[in-house]
């Protein structure tokens, strides 16, 4: 409250036994000081404004109070985030044509029940990281704040981060053991963060990501690297494809590894390494012994 006197004293005074209050229990702000005229009189009296000290348990609660209703209203937010995303999900198989039900199941986890799993989990789950990245970028619409929605399906992420910390040690073990560069096949990125983390503690090798999306890929790098050998390939599907003969392997072309030779006039009539043509075979003779340069006058 505001008191004014004709100076700032009397004024505070007003306002302490107006409240009924000492000075130690007030809180006293000046609005004001007094303004004299001529021959001293006041010409505008002072304003003070007093009003009685919150008591800390008082504040505390309210401090408190205070810092809950934010924190509701942020759970109340990312909950409509979340419910959006279900939402979403259960649409996108309407129109994927696929017999689903999203459910929340946990805060920002969203479960998926499919009459088939596999059409929503996909090779090596990329059905269910693609669904995964729409659900989180419907969920974080007009938020500052990015939050992560995981997406799941039959418990598949918690299974197969068990297999890939498995073959990152059984990898581990191999690389140690060649000394040399063991390449996995291209993974996303929240698997290659699953071997990089198994083997962030290995005493023998080091992990390093190489390629570029989508077909980027974990090395497996052992410390007593061999420099002079060949990169181990341990996947199937290494960049384009393991038949493009980088890798080992025949590609499409007919080419294999081995040499290089071209294979692909092999059921042209032409018998490997016989020299022998159709058109020789049909004029050869079919019985007899072949006697050099004796026949070459005669016509056939």
């Amino acid at each position: 409250m505001e008191f004014t006197g004709k100076t700032v004293e009397e004024a505070k005074t007003k306002g302490l036994e107006s409240l009924g209050i000492s000075e130690s229990q007030a809180e006293i702000t000046v609005v004001a000081e007094a303004v004299k005229g001529l021959f001293g009189k006041v010409k505008k009296e002072a304003v003070v404004d007093v009003k009685k000290k919150e008591e800390p348990a008082k504040k505390e609660k309210a401090a408190k109070a205070k810092k809950e209703s934010v924190k509701t209203s942020e759970e109340s937010d990312a909950d409509g985030g979340v419910k959006a995303a279900a939402e979403f999900i259960e649409k996108l198989f309407d129109i994927m044509d696929v017999n689903a039900k999203a459910s929340i199941t946990d805060k920002n986890v969203i479960s998926l029940i499919a009459e088939e799993s596999s059409a929503v989990i996909g090779y090596r789950g990329e059905v269910l990281d693609a669904i995964q990245v729409l659900a989180g970028a419907v969920a974080n619409i007009g938020k500052k704040e990015y939050e992560k929605i995981v997406v799941d399906c039959e418990n598949y992420r918690d299974k197969r981060e068990e297999t890939l910390i498995a073959l990152a040690h059984k990898l581990e073990a191999k690389a140690t053991d060649m000394r040399r560069k063991v390449i996995l096949e291209p993974m996303s990125p929240f698997e290659r963060r699953i071997i990089h983390t198994a083997l962030a503690d290995s005493e023998t090798v080091k992990t390093i990501s190489d390629g570029k999306e989508p077909q980027r890929y974990v090395v497996i790098v052992p410390n007593d690297l061999d420099e002079t050998s060949r990169p181990y390939n341990a996947g199937t599907n290494h960049g384009k494809n393991r038949r493009d003969g980088k890798f080992g392997g025949r590609n499409n072309r007919g080419h294999n590894d081995r040499g290089g030779r071209d294979y692909k006039n092999r059921n042209r009539g032409e018998r490997r390494g016989s020299g022998f043509t159709e058109e020789k075979r049909k004029s050869a003779p079919s019985f007899g012994t072949y006697l050099g340069n004796s026949l070459k006058d005669k016509n056939y």
